[in-house]
């Protein structure tokens, strides 16, 4: 029998703060129940309730820990508890003890479950559907089919269907009467796997809670071992509140965001000694977006003057004579707000859209970056990965899948054209982006180069300088009448073949630093001249430190407008 809870205690503690349960393996399902979190752990088999005030965690079925291995969906409607194990789901009576009733067997797995009224929502990503029954006779009634391509678990909140997928790191808003999605929400972690409303003791208002579940990559001290450090994983698993602010006017959704301090520095440091007289060299500066607004800005070792080059700030630093032997340390530090962010428009919404500017069609339908659009290869690819499509959204959704299916990820020392990484098959976020630009541009899209770096997503790390391991790029394309869109070159590209996520199309995480849109990030020139590559490259010249500290998470109602 489930013990009463208090949910007197503890209302002056913060709701707003990531739970972590003790000794909990994998949270898959979470729903509320008199003021406190019920979980279950479907490694360990444990039925759990969660305090959110303190993360005190009991363990509510000590006698059948095997009851609930491979439990996922867990949900909660007046006195009865819901379950899916495998490709059944259960039921039980919270007033007594737990003895699970078969409610529906379904031919393949069932992963989430909500109730409502007399109504049961039972998602199977194998299925690919929410599949609705009769609480009553234990009919199917309905379905509709599932937004995203990973598991999803299910919670029912008024009229409306929500469900976390952790492949998609997204949470999806329905109508409950027709199943069409609202909105969808980026989550701040990856692998979301439940999700509940909360009302919170302090406000009364409803919070989102989001359980994760994933492997978590540490370094082991082995002192058995020789180095004594090893690469180990483990379980890792929380709930956090999911914030956000649904724009519907701008068509836009961006939730958890934060704090962060960012440095870009440059340590000249010649390979070879050189000498350069009235040297300008050019770094861009963060951009001040949808998600992105650059608080403040200030020189590190060496002032800059700033100028603006395509509508982007750009900090340039100026060396009268750079002798031989010299050595400087120079760049900026910037504080920024950044907030994940997923536009909401539909292909029904760029039916009849105005025709692409002069303007933007001398910019960003040529080849200004050896994108190879004269080559064969390339432009027979432009025709096969669009076919009859004539849908603006469509053609770009049916490019990404295309590239995503001649191309898999590999890291090379350099990149090559994009007629070169089509035919190898393999590429960096580099070479994917200049397939995708070429053949967007040969579609007549017009789309642009986006970057430069990810902030290490680990916002747990307050306070402590974070290291990222590598540059990055990725890409906008514009849709006439609305704006500049988002979109990752390689990430959603994880399943061989697909089908693949959408996560960042049209979306970016938190964690994204956006930097010189459409413009070269990193410019030298001597005497007004660009400085060639055969006598002095910035990479044989200096060596860049990039640095990122989380200082704090932000509300919604904060962020910019």
């Amino acid at each position: 029998m489930i013990p009463e809870s208090n949910s007197g205690q503890n209302l002056q503690q913060n709701f707003r703060r990531t739970i972590r349960p003790i000794g909990v393996a994998a949270l898959h399902g979470i729903a509320t129940w008199a003021g406190k979190l019920i979980a279950v752990d479907t490694i360990n088999g444990y039925l759990l309730e969660i305090d959110p005030a303190t993360d005190n965690t009991t363990v509510l079925n000590p006698q059948k820990d095997t009851d609930l291995l491979d439990g996922k969906g867990l949900a909660i409607a007046g006195d009865t508890l819901w379950l899916t194990k495998q490709n059944t789901v259960y039921s039980s009576s919270l007033t007594g003890d737990l003895l699970w009733e078969p409610f529906v067997r379904l031919a393949y797995p069932a992963d989430g479950v909500a109730v409502m009224d007399s109504t049961v929502y039972i998602t199977s990503q194998k299925i690919g559907y929410i599949l609705i029954f009769s609480r009553f006779t234990g009919k199917e009634v309905a379905r509709f089919p599932l937004p995203g391509v990973g598991v999803e678990n299910i919670t029912v909140w008024g009229e409306e269907i929500w469900l976390s997928d952790t492949v998609e790191q997204t949470v999806y808003c329905l109508d409950r009467a027709t199943g069409e999605v609202k909105f969808n929400i980026l989550t701040p972690f990856e692998s979301p796997t439940g999700l509940t409303f909360f009302p919170d003791p302090t406000t009364g208002e409803p919070l989102l809670y989001i359980a994760y579940a994933f492997r978590q990559p540490y370094l082991r001290d082995n002192p058995n071992a020789e180095p004594n450090y090893e690469l180990q994983y483990r379980d890792y698993t929380f709930i956090h509140p999911l914030s956000y602010h649904y724009d519907r006017d701008r068509r836009m959704v961006r939730s958890n965001g934060y704090l962060l301090e960012m440095s870009y520095i440059e340590e000249l440091a010649p390979l070879e000694d050189v000498e350069l007289k009235d040297v300008e060299w050019r770094i861009a500066m963060p951009a001040e977006t949808d998600r992105q607004k650059l608080r403040q800005i200030s020189p590190v070792g060496v002032p800059f003057t700033e100028e603006i080059q395509n509508g982007q700030r750009v900090a340039v630093f100026k060396f009268p004579h750079l002798k031989p032997g010299e050595r400087h340390i120079f760049g900026w530090k910037a504080l920024l707000e950044v907030w994940s962010i997923k536009y909401q428009l539909k292909p029904k919404d760029v039916e009849a859209l105005p025709p692409l500017s002069a303007e933007f069609q001398n910019r960003y339908l040529i080849d200004d970056d050896d994108l190879s659009m004269g080559t064969d290869i390339i432009q027979r690819a432009a025709r096969e990965a669009i076919g009859r499509e004539t849908n603006l959204l469509r053609k770009m959704y049916s490019i990404r899948n295309y590239v995503y299916d001649k191309l898999s990820y590999g890291i090379k020392p350099h990149i090559d054209t994009p007629d070169v990484a089509l035919a190898r098959g393999v590429g960096s976020c580099g070479e994917y982006l200049g397939v995708l630009l070429a053949l967007a541009r040969l579609n007549g899209i017009a789309c642009r180069t986006v970057g430069r770096y990810k902030c290490p997503a680990q916002p747990e790390l307050i306070g402590v300088p974070l290291e990222p391991d590598f540059n990055h790029v990725w890409m906008e394309f514009y849709v006439p009448g609305f704006g500049w869109l988002p979109m990752e070159s390689n990430p959603d590209d994880v399943v061989d073949g697909g089908p693949y996520p959408s996560r960042f199309f049209m979306g970016l995480s938190w964690y994204h630093a956006e930097i010189g849109k459409g413009i070269t990030f990193e410019t030298l020139t001597s005497e007004g001249l660009p400085v060639a590559k055969e006598k002095a490259s910035i990479g044989d010249l200096a060596i860049n430190h990039v640095r990122f500290t989380i200082l704090q998470e932000l509300q919604p109602s904060k962020a910019a407008s």
